[in-house]
């Protein structure tokens, strides 16, 4: 079984894919996922900000390193070359 990984580790993923395009799928209760696409914008000590492109209008959400470490939220990065490939922010070691 796979140990959690550190909030500090998950940020530091994320720091070397600022300005990448991903998917985020995030659980928001009661049954109730969405699935967006959109740039990670930026990264702050307890927070990320993701940028969204819905229907002509920017929108930026922010979620924080807990949210992936408790799985609510979960984060592809498209790799640069095939936008098929996908790398996935995980809380689990591997």
């Amino acid at each position: 079984m796979n140990a959690p990984r550190a909030i500090g580790d998950i940020k530091r993923d994320l720091e070397s894919f600022v300005g990448s395009k991903i998917r985020l799928k995030a659980n928001r209760g009661r049954n109730r996922i969405i699935e967006k696409e959109g740039v990670l914008e930026s990264i702050y000590p307890n927070i990320f900000v993701v940028k969204l492109d819905e229907r002509k209008v920017e929108r930026r959400v922010s979620y924080s390193y807990a949210d992936v470490l408790t799985e609510t939220v979960e984060l592809f990065v498209y790799d640069n070359d095939n936008n098929d490939l996908e790398i996935k922010i995980a809380s689990a070691n591997g």
